[in-house]
C-alpha cells in the first residue's frame, strides 16, 4: 500500500462517518407481536365476515360492547373523530383506515345494535358480532380478555374486558396501539405516523 495516501484515506474516513445518513425508518412499536389472527363474525347487516375481508386494508380493531357505561362510547368517540380529523387533513390516508368494533357481549349486541352504535361514531366503522365461542377465539387472538359480570336483579350487567385499539396493518399484522383513551387528535397523529 502507498504509504502517502494514508491522510487521505483516514480524512475520507472520517468525513463519511459525519456525513449525514439517510435516516432508518422506525420499526413498528407491535411488530413482531402475537397479535391477531383468524376470525369468523357477523357485522351489523348479518353478514358472514372474516378476517379475509379485511386483508389489504389498514384497520384498527377494538373489543367491547354497546352497553358499556363509560369506557366504550368514549373511546369509539375518540376514534371516530380523529379518523374524521384525519380525512380532514389528509383524505387519502384516511381512507385506508377501516375501523372494526367486535362485541364481547354477543348476547345483547345483536346486528341491529351494533348497527345503531357503529353509526353514532363514523360511516365507515364495521360492527362484528357473532357466537359466544367464536368471539372468545377472536378476543384470544388479539388477546383481549374479558369476562361477563354477575347478572343484576334487573337483568342488566357489566362486561370487563382489555381496553386495546389496535392498528393492523395491511397484512394482518400489528403495527401500533392507538391511544383512543386520550384524544381525537393523538388518534389522527398515530394514524398519520403509520399509515403509508
Amino acid at each position: 500500500m502507498n504509504l502517502r495516501l494514508l491522510p487521505f484515506l483516514a480524512a475520507a474516513a472520517l468525513l463519511a462517518a459525519c456525513s449525514p445518513t439517510a435516516p432508518t425508518p422506525e420499526e413498528p412499536p407491535l411488530a413482531g407481536a402475537r397479535i391477531g389472527g383468524p376470525f369468523a363474525l357477523v357485522d351489523e347487516d348479518g353478514r358472514p365476515r372474516t378476517d379475509r375481508d379485511f386483508a389489504g386494508r389498514w384497520r384498527v380493531m377494538y373489543f367491547g360492547y354497546t352497553f358499556c357505561p363509560d369506557v366504550c362510547p368514549v373511546d369509539m368517540q375518540n376514534l371516530g373523530a380523529g379518523l374524521k380529523a384525519l380525512e380532514k387533513a389528509a383524505p387519502q390516508t384516511a381512507a385506508k383506515v377501516t375501523p372494526v368494533f367486535v362485541t364481547v357481549d354477543p348476547e345483547r349486541d345483536t346486528p341491529k345494535v351494533l348497527k345503531e352504535f357503529t353509526a353514532a361514531f363514523h360511516p365507515r366503522m364495521v360492527g362484528l358480532t357473532g357466537t359466544p365461542q367464536a368471539i372468545a377465539a377472536a378476543a384470544d387472538a388479539y388477546g383481549v380478555p374479558f369476562s361477563k359480570g354477575e347478572t343484576s336483579p334487573g337483568g342488566g350487567y357489566l362486561v370487563s374486558h382489555g381496553r386495546y385499539a389496535y392498528l393492523m396493518g395491511p397484512d394482518g399484522k400489528p403495527v401500533a396501539l392507538v391511544p383512543t383513551d386520550q384524544s381525537p387528535q393523538a388518534v389522527a397523529e398515530t394514524l398519520a405516523k403509520w399509515v403509508k
